[in-house]
């Protein structure tokens, strides 16, 4: 079907209470009337995106898709079939459109699952199916924002878009590019996977470096982050309790029980951010210089 995937001019054929038909070199396509407050006439001019759906029914709406072959929109991932690539949604009617595995990563573990979301625009091939064409990364950079200085330290939400072996390029929701080294991340997200992370660094070239991975107080957990902020503002670094203190002393002093305290005190020694002497914890280097 020559048609698939264009916006025709059609003629209105016929109508009825849940479709409109309408002629268009030969083929009738189909309509929802309720795409109309009032139905159009036989012999009106129906403008709108024809399509043939996933039953190979011709099909024409008035409700542009949210791509076209010159507009790139991230769409949401819908199915994955390992033999053809992944669906995406794009707003049509009983249409999915597919992103060829050609353009997927080798690695099928690496593929967007379902709720990932890809960066397309409409393609049609010479045999006039609609395919889903993946944005390149220099669409990124002409799209990118720089980043600003007191980025420094903060949440953003970001899509996985180029996935290398030196590390993950990802789209940040404010437009920036984001670059996430391996050692900064525990698994590598998948193409088209959104993730929240933190940045840890801002480039000359106003990209950001991030990271996957906790923050100091989000790793060791609420109550060894309060010893480790405790102990960050005294001026010697210290706390006067251990873990062989008296129950009744923590108590009063941390208003937590003793089995907590002993726990916070184990994440920060397993961190390497304490260490335990002469009836005091004291801070290392390592957890003066962790982030809070």
């Amino acid at each position: 079907m020559d048609f698939n995937g264009q916006v025709v001019e059609a003629v209105v054929s016929d109508t009825n209470d849940t479709s409109v038909f309408a002629q268009y070199a030969g083929v009738t396509l189909a309509c929802n009337a309720d795409e109309f407050e009032k139905a159009p006439a036989v012999g009106d001019t129906l403008s709108g995106f024809a399509y043939e759906d996933e039953h190979h029914h011709a099909r024409i709406t008035t409700k542009m898709p949210k791509i076209s072959e010159s507009q790139y929109t991230f769409c949401e991932v819908v199915q994955v079939r390992r033999d053809l690539g992944v669906f995406v949604d794009v707003g049509l009617e009983d249409k999915d459109v597919v992103v060829s595995l050609d353009q997927l990563p080798l690695e099928s573990y690496l593929w967007p699952t379902r709720g990932d979301r890809l960066n397309i625009r409409l393609q049609i091939d010479n045999k006039h199916r609609m395919w889903g064409d993946l944005a390149q990364p220099g669409l990124y950079q002409q799209l990118s924002r720089r980043a600003s200085d007191d980025m420094k330290n903060k949440n953003v939400t970001a899509t996985a878009f180029q996935l290398k072996k030196v590390g993950t390029f990802v789209f940040t929701e404010d437009h920036q590019i984001g670059f996430i080294h391996p050692s900064e991340r525990d698994v590598e997200p998948r193409l088209g996977q959104v993730v929240q992370a933190r940045v840890i660094g801002i480039r000359d070239d106003g990209e950001l470096n991030l990271s996957l991975k906790p923050r100091a107080y989000e790793a060791i957990g609420d109550d060894a982050a309060m010893l480790l902020a405790i102990m960050k503002h005294n001026r010697d670094h210290q706390l006067g309790l251990t873990d062989k203190s008296a129950p009744e002393d923590i108590k009063s002093q941390l208003d937590i029980s003793k089995g907590a305290f002993k726990r916070a005190v184990g994440h920060l020694l397993k961190a390497r951010y304490i260490t335990q002497h002469d009836g005091v914890i004291e801070l290392t280097d390592a957890g003066l210089n962790a982030e809070d």
